[in-house]
């Protein structure tokens, strides 16, 4: 588990270390502090706190957790936000990097971080989100540590709104394109069961699912976007799928099952280490691409006949920079595809289509939307 967004109260984490967004001078300030404060004990960690004294912003301490679930905290003074033009980012991503330093410097296997100066700081949460997931990423791909990044409540836990309308837009338009989907399947079904029968009647067919095309697509009315009139999209639906199925519905018996299973194609594991060696990358630079730890990977590199999760077949799918229809390839041998309906799939397809292939970003969004993170 290298990095992980997660939506709780940081002080229900377990982690060897704790970060404190703190106060500058040795009170307890608001916010995620003085519930740690409370949840650790407020009168030891202060007197603990004092010990240490005053702090500059991205000055790094650490006090035991006393009551928390971890062995330490460690406290960082994030920056204020002013104009953005004050050094505020390159001050918040040594916050993170510091703590990061510390808590190796502690033989730390895990930490927990708040999105430092996101609250009464009044960093920009797009901004704090952007700057701690490049520290943490930089910092994982020479180290091996569980990251999580505790955001409280994912309704205030804010992305690019550009991207998030994109994103938007895309499920919309591939909503539609489900629904072309299913009534292909639907026809081919009519296909299958009349092709012996007198389905050279388009009139007669096109009647037959008119009415099951207009329930399938009577959801689509009220999205606020431009589409095609029930009916007019009626007309398109069935004439496009009819007129699909005469090339796809070729069936071909050549093959017997003995031949086709004489010839199976080549396992998840085998594609997967055949891609890296094509690509000329090591096992090392791939699963910290991929948010995966070092072990997890041995595991798929000790066995040919492992089966990784969808979210890490994704996630290798994503470090290995395929396109659509590599990644298409690659999952289905590891028993997946990626379905038009399931959000998460289609956040991942929107961002392979645009080649970008940054997978905390992508997983940010996923969060935001509620979706299982990739990797780890």
């Amino acid at each position: 588990m290298p990095l992980k967004i997660v939506r709780n109260d940081i002080t229900k984490v377990k982690a060897d270390a704790i970060v404190n967004s703190a106060n500058s001078n040795p009170i307890c300030g608001g916010g995620a502090e003085y519930h740690i404060y409370q949840a650790a004990g407020h009168t030891e960690l202060l007197a603990a706190r004092e010990k240490v004294g005053t702090l500059k912003v991205a000055e790094v301490a650490v006090t035991p957790a006393f009551a928390l679930d971890a062995k330490y905290i460690i406290h960082t003074v994030g920056p204020k936000w002013n104009d953005g033009k004050s050094g505020e980012s390159l001050a918040l991503e040594s916050c993170y990097r510091n703590a990061l330093e510390k808590a190796k410097e502690l033989g730390c296997e895990s930490i927990a971080f708040p999105l430092i100066s996101s609250g009464v700081f009044k960093f920009p949460k797009d901004s704090a989100l952007k700057i701690a997931l490049k520290a943490i990423g930089t910092f994982l791909q020479t180290n091996e540590m569980d990251v999580q990044l505790v955001v409280f409540d994912r309704k205030s836990f804010e992305v690019s709104e550009d991207l998030y309308s994109d994103i938007h837009a895309y499920i919309d338009d591939n909503y539609v394109q489900d629904k072309y989907d299913d009534v292909h399947d639907y026809v081919r079904q009519r296909w299958d069961e009349n092709r012996n029968d007198s389905w050279g009647n388009l009139n007669r067919e096109r009647e037959c699912v008119k009415h099951d095309i207009e329930e399938t697509m009577h959801p689509l009315c009220s999205a606020p976007r431009k589409i095609p009139t029930p009916k007019r999209l009626q007309d398109k639906l069935v004439a496009d799928c009819i007129a699909n199925l005469h090339d796809d519905a070729v069936y071909s018996c050549a093959e017997s099952l003995d031949d086709i299973l004489a010839n199976p194609g080549e396992t998840f594991c085998n594609k997967l280490f055949h891609l890296i060696h094509e690509k000329n990358l090591d096992d090392v630079d791939v699963y910290k691409k991929a948010n995966l730890d070092r072990k997890h990977f041995s595991k798929i590199r000790s066995n040919v006949d492992y089966k990784p999760t969808k979210k890490t077949a994704l996630a290798l799918a994503i470090a290995l920079h395929l396109n659509l229809d590599e990644t298409a390839d690659l999952i289905a041998r590891a028993g997946f595809a990626l379905s038009p309906s399931n959000t998460g799939d289609l956040i991942v397809k929107f961002f392979i289509e645009r080649e970008k292939y940054d997978i905390w970003e992508i997983n940010s969004m996923l969060f935001k939307f509620g979706q299982p993170s990739l990797g780890a």
